[in-house]
């Protein structure tokens, strides 16, 4: 039977006095056991839904080009095209677990939309959310011009973004991790968690959206406590990291790639696939890392505007399946 139910759940620490949420929904069908032997992931920062256009657009915003009237129905189409392309076997292989960032709801930049909620329902998934919730008293503060494009929420707005996790096969045991910030304190970074069936045993998975002003150390500093959760929770079983790490230069690449190759995990993404782009730039944010799993295949599902970014997705397997 399918639920249209989000439940939210409080828990302790928050940046601007509140509690943060944990909030989950369930639009999905049961699913076998037998479902979960293979299973097609994917990350996808999906910008609020609002478009490719993130350098664009915001020149036009500042020179006074709003359609704020256009937006709900922008975004709504857009879900829409990203529920077909995670869904039609087109793109990509049918997705059943799928890590969203930026994921809003009920911000002006997303129309009012509840973006992790409304894919959700389109695909007929479960989804898990974590909100982060930006401070409300100050503007936030320009820091370097180039990462200076995004649309921001506006003071006094009740919305907020987040990170979320879609999927097929049941999600339990989820949880948010907040990661050490100290460069943005209006826009505070997490991670979250959640265990899914897989195999003859369960999936340990982590969405992570890593801060792309902290510098390298910063960013090696979040990934840290993301292992460090990972180690704790998994009881020695598979894992899979994935997200949009920001490793918008070599250095930051090597650095995040380094680290994580360390502690046992690996890639099947090679060095250098673009997976954002802005007219002819081609930038590798994204990026989907397993240990103690198989990758059978992967990829970039591109030619999709929905956002800046391009959904990356791997076809992954327990160590031990035969082919």
């Amino acid at each position: 039977m399918m639920h249209s139910h989000a439940d939210i759940r409080q828990q302790p620490g928050h940046t601007d006095g509140s509690a943060p949420e944990l909030e989950r929904g369930d639009f999905s069908k049961a699913v076998e056991a037998s479902d979960a032997s293979r299973l097609v992931v994917a990350t996808y920062n999906i910008r609020y839904a609002v478009g490719s256009r993130l350098i664009s657009g915001s020149l036009l915003r500042r020179l006074g080009f709003k359609r704020p009237s256009h937006r709900p129905r922008l975004v709504e189409e857009n879900i829409r095209r990203a529920a077909r392309a995670f869904d039609d076997g087109m793109r990509m292989p049918r997705a059943d677990l799928i890590a969203l960032q930026e994921a809003d709801r009920n911000t002006a930049r997303a129309g009012g939309r509840h973006v992790a909620r409304e894919l959700a329902e389109a695909l007929g998934m479960s989804y898990v959310r974590a909100a982060i919730r930006t401070p409300r008293v100050e503007q936030p503060k320009t820091r370097q011009w180039y990462l200076d494009f995004e649309e921001r929420i506006g003071m006094g707005e009740e919305g907020d973004t987040g990170v979320a996790l879609l999927s097929r096969v049941p999600q339990s045991a989820a949880e948010r991790i907040e990661l050490p910030w100290s460069d943005c304190p209006w826009r505070p970074r997490l991670a979250l968690a959640a265990t899914v069936p897989f195999g003859d045993g369960v999936l340990r998975v982590f969405n992570s959206h890593i801060d792309p002003h902290a510098g390298v150390s910063g960013q090696l500093k979040q990934h840290e406590a993301v292992l460090a959760r990972a180690d704790e929770t998994s009881a020695g079983g598979p894992v899979l990291l994935l997200g949009d790490f920001n490793t918008l230069s070599r250095e930051a690449r090597e650095a995040a790639r380094g680290l994580l190759e360390s502690e046992g995990y690996s890639t099947p993404l090679t060095n250098g696939v673009g997976t954002w782009r802005s007219g002819p730039i081609r930038l590798q944010a994204d990026w989907i890392f397993v240990r103690r799993a198989r990758v059978l295949r992967c990829g970039v599902a591109r030619r999709l505007s929905v956002s800046d970014h391009w959904p990356v997705w791997a076809e992954i397997a327990p160590e031990e399946a035969s082919n």
